[in-house]
């Protein structure tokens, strides 16, 4: 006792308030983005719409990501968990109003005659119908309102936690889209080399029957073209499984019509990305660390209000007799109120215990939200400077393909005249195949980094 009286006495001189008053942490990250994202990334392409519609505008696309909305499970289910948390906090609020019962009953007791007062048995009964007040706390030290705050902020961090994934799956859906369409002109591309390779085996079986080529080339041919075999059932293989992927997070059969190449425009828009300062705080993940710092805040007021006397009323009102018939009549009337005052004078330091783990759950909560802006901080630090880097990289990738293209032109013009070898066809080849491969991949990965903006900016509302 002796040991909480500090406490107690400190915070009846504190009033009627006991919930540490909430300060929002400084954001610890700095208030602009690396100089390694390049110049100028900050203010390319322009702001982001909150309608995702805007910043997709490939009509298939659209198609994908509105069915994932619509059908995806996982969302589903943070829908639902929303729904939980909004009926807890509904539960907090209502503790803080009174609950009323309409009741009625009937009581009869029988008494043995040598237990009565008359030496005969007694036979009694009672019927009441009463309005009834059960348990209802005076809430006078905040403890049932800290409650309600607290369950309050968790329904706020679980509809967050619900954008936040919504937002996911947004971007999940448009990656998912870019992949395959990637896949689709990578087969497309190793079919057509599977065939030009088959066509130059035939060529060179032709010119080994007439003695122009060897044995040699004519097995590095057709392993060339065995090569390109594997390749494109490597990538047959690939493609199913992204076309997998994206049915299960549209939660339907995707149907991607053909056609659609990466490099078309108008599969999704480019952006410009504010300040830190602008951008972070308005993430929904964020936003759902914050809001559980709140409610780790709220519950530390709760916990020490639980130092001080609790009054808890039971009061009911209505009407008794002892038969059904007189219920309505004359003196019927009947009521009690029975209120409690309770003052904790020994718990074996669980009072204690409970603040000190509300105060550890905050100091978690605290550290759980700065290190959400950090990772949020980094995710878009990295998304800037892919985004500079990649556009270089595409460039250069698709100048080597070009290059490479021309150079197995002149090479095939070459050896069909008998100036250059075989093997330096099969080298171009291989080159031209590896560039046009590589080029298409570097060209998903910046339209995933700009897709991936999308969610790394919270939908729209934080590039506002």
């Amino acid at each position: 006792m002796s040991k909480r009286l500090p406490l107690v006495l400190a915070l009846a001189l504190a009033g009627c308030s006991f919930t540490p008053d909430y300060q929002r942490p400084e954001p610890p990250v700095s208030a602009a983005w690396p100089a390694t994202v390049g110049a100028g990334a900050t203010a390319k392409g322009a702001p982001l719409a909150t309608d995702w519609r805007a910043f997709f505008p490939d009509p298939r696309l659209q198609d994908l990501i509105a069915a994932a909305l619509e059908h995806n499970r996982d969302l589903r289910i943070a829908v639902a968990r929303v729904d939980e948390a909004r009926a807890l906090a509904g539960i907090a609020r209502a503790d803080r109003f009174p609950t009323v019962d309409l009741a009625a009953q009937r009581a009869a007791t029988l008494t043995p005659g040598d237990l009565s007062l008359t030496g005969r048995p007694q036979n009694s009964q009672r019927y009441d119908i009463n309005f009834a007040v059960a348990s209802f706390e005076l809430d006078f030290w905040g403890r049932v309102k800290s409650l309600d705050d607290a369950g309050r902020a968790n329904f706020l961090a679980s509809d967050y936690a619900r954008q936040a994934f919504r937002l996911s799956l947004i971007a999940d859906v448009a990656n998912a889209y870019l992949s395959l369409l990637e896949l689709g002109e990578r087969l497309e591309l190793a079919r057509a080399t599977t065939k030009s390779r088959e066509e130059t085996r035939a060529l060179v079986s032709r010119r080994r029957d007439v003695g122009l080529a060897g044995d040699l080339d004519y097995l590095q041919a057709d392993g060339a073209f065995q090569t390109a075999r594997a390749e494109t059932a490597s990538l047959a293989r690939s493609y199913a499984a992204a076309e997998n992927a994206l049915h299960l997070l549209v939660g339907a059969a995707p149907t991607v019509a053909d056609g659609r190449k990466l490099a078309q425009q108008g599969l999704i828009a480019d952006i410009a990305v504010g300040l830190p300062a602008d951008v972070l705080l308005a993430r929904p993940d964020v936003l759902a660390a914050e809001q559980k710092l709140i409610a780790a805040n709220a519950n530390i007021g709760a916990a020490r209000a639980a130092f001080l006397p609790k009054i808890v009323l039971t009061a009911a009102a209505g009407t008794a007799s002892a038969g059904l018939a007189g219920l309505f009549g004359g003196g019927s009337g009947a009521w009690s109120f029975l209120p409690v005052l309770r003052l904790p004078l020994f718990d074996a330091g669980r009072a204690s215990d409970n603040v000190d783990l509300a105060q550890a759950r905050k100091n978690i909560a605290v550290a759980e939200y700065e290190k959400a802006i950090q990772q949020a901080f980094r995710e878009i630090a990295d998304l800037l400077a892919a985004r500079s880097q990649l556009a270089e990289q595409l460039q250069a990738q698709e100048d080597n393909a070009t290059a490479q293209s021309r150079r197995l032109v002149l090479v095939e013009a070459r050896y069909k005249a008998g100036v250059s070898s075989h093997l330096e066809l099969l080298d171009a080849q291989r080159e031209d195949f590896a560039a046009q491969q590589s080029a298409l991949a570097v060209r998903r990965q910046l339209l995933s980094t700009v897709a991936s903006f999308y969610k790394a900016l919270g939908g729209g509302e934080a590039a506002q």
